[in-house]
């Protein structure tokens, strides 16, 4: 089974990579509709008539199509078919990467006789998938995201081949200091968490870009978002995702605390995890109350979101690498 789980995160990582390159298809076919719109305003052709009769309007420019020999308005039209049949394809190879994703997930859990979370790179595995079924709920619910999906399978495919590489280790049993009921309900709710986190950073960096562009910057990178949603959606996107992950990111902080109490005989030891739990947990307020107050630009508000993920990100990777501590169970040689 081991085995098996590991030819299943190669084959997911090859197929999020396909459907990025599906995205990355219908990302840039997507500008054809808009360029066909910036057509000149209806003019008038006078022909010979009666008193000025005959006049007749034409939208947009004449067609001069002597080369192709294939009216303007047919090419659009066509390359947004292709467009859109893209951006099915890669739907479609989300779901299908999802499904090896976590087949991967449950015969790890199988050939360790456990949940699949007691190690780091067992934990990335998860907070990946919980991300893109995530993000699968929202495209059902709000197809016109779409576009958002070619970052999305970008950062799985980044996250994942970086664990394959970088964070694989054979299957072990759990350590008998994770041998507690408290084991499946405080790391369950931060796997949950940390995944509905991950997805919520891509819709905020998205606006931040994409504000940008509607406020007139041309340059690098705020042109890549010259085809994304609009910033509103994005942004509301971005709160819904984050108001949405916080109460159950709280609870599992308190549920570690309590399982602290029970394990070392002290809830809260400023142990490095625990700090840097504490500190995702104070950004992300930082981030719901700034979004709340009125006086605060919307920009200004997301960008703590995204220092919310960067410490969440700290304290998965940052602290099981460079520090050492009772939570040192990453499994990373």
């Amino acid at each position: 089974m081991s085995a098996v789980s590991d030819q299943l995160v190669t084959f997911a990582i090859l197929v999020y990579l396909a459907a990025m390159i599906s995205h990355a298809v219908e990302y840039a076919l997507g500008n054809v509709r808009a360029v066909s719109a910036r057509v000149a305003p209806p003019r008038e052709l006078v022909g010979a008539g009666v008193g000025g009769a005959g006049v007749t309007k034409v939208d947009g420019p004449v067609p001069d199509d002597t080369v192709t020999g294939t009216p303007p308005s047919t090419r659009p039209s066509r390359s947004a078919g292709r467009a859109r049949l893209a951006g099915r394809i890669a739907a479609a190879l989300t779901v299908l990467a999802a499904a090896l994703h976590l087949g991967a997930l449950v015969t790890r859990g199988i050939a360790a006789d456990r949940m699949p979370w007691g190690n780091m790179y067992e934990f990335v595995l998860t907070v990946t998938w919980i991300g893109t079924a995530a993000w699968l709920v929202v495209l059902w619910k709000r197809p016109s995201l779409r576009r958002l999906g070619l970052f999305l399978t970008l950062v799985m495919v980044l996250l994942l081949a970086f664990a394959e590489l970088k964070l694989y280790v054979p299957v072990v049993p759990l350590m008998p200091a994770l041998q507690s009921y408290w084991f499946i309900i405080h790391v369950s709710t931060i796997v949950f968490s940390s995944g509905i986190f991950l997805l919520g950073v891509v819709p905020a960096v998205s606006f931040l870009l994409r504000n940008g562009y509607e406020q007139g910057r041309r340059s690098f990178p705020y042109t890549l978002a010259r085809r994304l949603p609009g910033a509103a959606d994005l942004e509301r996107l971005t709160f819904a995702l984050h108001a949405f992950s916080f109460p159950i990111f709280t609870f599992a902080v308190i549920a570690g605390a309590i399982w602290a109490e029970a394990a070392w005989g002290r809830a809260w030891g400023w142990d490095p995890k625990e700090t840097w739990a504490f500190i995702s947990w104070v950004v992300y307020a930082g981030y719901l109350h700034a979004r709340a107050t009125p006086s605060v630009r919307r920009n200004v508000a997301t960008w703590i979101a995204v220092l919310g993920f960067l410490t969440v990100l700290m304290n998965l990777f940052g602290v099981n690498f460079f520090f050492t501590g009772l939570h040192s169970y990453a499994g990373v040689e």
